[in-house]
């Protein structure tokens, strides 16, 4: 058995588009639904959202037939949750909160074996239960790592941050930049759109691709047009309100 190529880790580097979704309800039947409806890829949260490692699993398995690579964030860039996530198969990872090259660079380590990384050696469902040959030589190659980037602070470093080996993409998180730029609860104050705008000119000057979350359909397509690569263009839970609530207006007034 071979190591399944990182499809959304090549696309990335090419800087082709990758349309996504934000999974929050920690569903593996919610998370089945989606990932077959065509998107590229799926972020599973355990950041804001009730999920550990059993339920992340279910979702995992519910997901490996649909379009969208799954890809999982973590609560913390805690070497632990990263070991625990990546033996039970993702390849792609979004690391919380990432204030400096030097953090970026523990994230890195956390998903890679010795001697590069710290990653503990361990079997399980990421090798196929020992079935992937040479598992864990070839791991590290197809692992793709993506670090969050969302105060003031690490945007000032995002040059240093985003250059790190072993980081592929820069995820720059709108709430909580926000937050930190004095704008709390609106991201699409004119302060934090344009911190948005001056992020994604400065990883394409270095060549690192930037992503993005966002609701609202007219701001997908800005940051699209400003240069983000990996967008991902709704949230489950948002989806699951807006419909039930139109469909209850709809007979009760």
């Amino acid at each position: 058995m071979e190591l399944p190529q990182n499809k959304f880790k090549a696309a990335i580097a090419k800087g082709q588009l990758q349309i996504g979704i934000w999974s929050s309800l920690a569903s593996n039947i919610g998370a089945e639904i989606i990932s077959d409806s065509g998107f590229d890829w799926i972020l599973l949260d355990t950041e804001h959202s009730p999920n550990e490692i059993p339920s992340l699993l279910q979702q995992l398995q519910a997901v490996q037939r649909g379009t969208a690579t799954p890809i999982v964030r973590p609560a913390w860039n805690d070497i632990v949750l990263i070991k625990r996530i990546l033996d039970i198969g993702p390849q792609t990872i979004l690391i919380p909160y990432v204030q400096s090259a030097e953090e970026a660079r523990q994230a890195v380590a956390a998903t890679r074996y010795p001697p590069g990384g710290l990653r503990g050696v361990g079997g399980g469902r990421a090798s196929r239960y020992g079935r992937i040959a040479d598992y864990l030589k070839k791991a590290d190659s197809e692992m793709c790592v993506l670090v969050q980037v969302e105060t003031r602070a690490a945007l000032d470093r995002l040059e240093e941050i985003a250059s790190v080996e072993g980081v592929d993409g820069v995820f720059i998180g709108p709430s909580d930049l926000s937050a930190s730029l004095g704008h709390i609860g609106n991201p699409a104050h004119p302060e934090p759109q344009r911190a948005i705008e001056d992020a994604a000119r400065r990883l394409k000057v270095i060549g690192k691709p930037p992503g993005i979350l966002t609701s609202n359909e007219d701001e997908a397509r800005r940051y699209i047009g400003w240069g983000y690569v990996f967008v991902a263009v709704g949230v489950d839970t948002v989806l699951l309100v807006r419909g039930a609530d139109a469909l209850a207006k709809k007979f009760k007034g």
